[in-house]
């Protein structure tokens, strides 16, 4: 991707950021009223926190230290308060403007009860502080997802495949040891014949990867066929080659737009990233390119990171597709959008012969929290 492309990219969405906490800054600001030191420290706290993620974002690429670390967890936080303390305000300004024509709330009418504003404007915060305490307890409980399903084609030797499949896990900053590690518990008491990491394996900068030594918990996982990877957009945020060549140096293979015949029984087809050409200036391979010339009597699984033309599969005779991506919108109204853009967001369908699923992930991107969606391990067993 060209570098005024970026500068571009990234200009617009601080100037859409910087608008959107002005709004809520504006809303807020009854509590910053004064000339009193504690006025001036309130407006400085409420901005910094602001700036805390792009900032964090922008240090932990130059070094990776404590204080950045905070900054990236502050301002993560802030991400989700943002979204939920928009919907609020502009809920109560809607309020207030059918009170305006229709008076049902004398507490709504901020001009005549100047009190009554400090009174909401402190119960907006009070409530949003708690939806986001739930929503960051629920994104730390992921549940295992199971489906049995059968494909019309024989496994050879192999009477049941049992597959664990994880996508989004965002590795980084926000994501480390803890979280690893009882993901690779968990994934070890299913007793896989494979695991499958279905893209997004790592946030943004690698760097808190590396030092915190994320990558000896790969090996850990305990698998008959092995443990394989596809790329995600996020591994392009960054050092590519440098993430695909630390995962293989702990014992996870990547699949890059290339095929691969396991046991002589099934084959496992991961695509690069749909994104990928934008940022190395070529496009991935087809679906029809990546089968051409298999033996298709024999079980076939995809691994697509982004669930984008699904037809694909089915019209190249694979037998499953699994992807991520849409963390099923991960916070509450988002949903409704990956709905809307995905022909499947969250969960399985069948269409022909060709099973897929899409797994909401086990990390989370931006905010550590989900509301209206919960992280997932899924485990399939095949069966012919």
């Amino acid at each position: 991707m060209k570098i005024s492309a970026i500068v571009i990219f990234l200009t617009i969405v601080l100037s859409v950021y910087t608008l959107v906490n002005w709004y809520i800054y504006v809303k807020t600001s009854a509590l910053f009223v004064g000339t009193s030191y504690l006025a001036l420290i309130l407006k400085i706290v409420f901005w910094v926190i602001v700036f805390a993620y792009p900032a964090g974002r922008i240090l932990e690429r130059l070094v990776d230290i404590g204080p950045t670390h905070f900054l990236v967890k502050l301002g993560s936080f802030w991400l989700g308060a943002m979204l939920y303390l928009i919907l609020a305000f502009l809920f109560i300004d809607i309020l207030r403007a059918v009170n305006h024509y229709f008076p049902f709330a004398s507490f709504l009418d901020f001009k005549g009860n100047p009190d009554s504003k400090l009174i909401v404007i402190k119960s907006v915060y009070y409530f949003v502080a708690l939806v986001l305490l739930a929503a960051y307890i629920n994104a730390r409980i992921p549940r295992t997802n199971h489906f049995d399903l059968q494909v019309s084609k024989s496994f050879g030797k192999v009477e049941k495949l049992r597959i664990v499949a994880v996508s989004d896990v965002h590795l980084g900053t926000l994501i480390s040891k803890n979280r690893l590690n009882h993901l690779v518990e968990k994934i070890n008491k299913q007793n896989p014949d494979i695991v499958l990491f279905v893209g997004d394996v790592f946030d943004e900068d690698i760097a808190p990867v590396v030092n915190n030594g994320l990558g000896n918990y790969f090996q850990d996982i305990k698998s008959r066929f092995g443990v394989f990877a596809v790329p995600g957009n996020h591994e392009y945020f960054g050092s590519v080659e440098q993430k695909f060549k630390y995962l293989e140096q702990h014992g996870v293979k990547v699949l890059r737009d290339s095929t691969l015949l396991v046991d002589n029984s099934f084959y496992v087809v991961g695509r690069d990233d749909r994104q990928s050409a934008h940022f190395n200036g070529k496009p991935r391979k087809s679906v029809n390119d990546l089968v051409a010339g298999i033996d298709k009597t024999k079980p076939i699984v995809l691994l697509d990171h982004q669930p984008f033309n699904l037809n694909e599969s089915v019209d190249n005779g694979v037998d499953l597709q699994l992807s991520g991506h849409t963390h099923n919108g991960q916070l509450w109204p988002f949903n409704y959008i990956t709905k809307a853009i995905f022909e499947l967001s969250s969960g399985y369908k069948k269409i022909g012969n060709t099973n897929i699923i899409v797994s909401n992930g086990y990390g989370t991107w931006g905010p550590p929290m989900r509301l209206g969606s919960r992280p997932e391990i899924l485990v399939i067993d095949l069966r012919p």
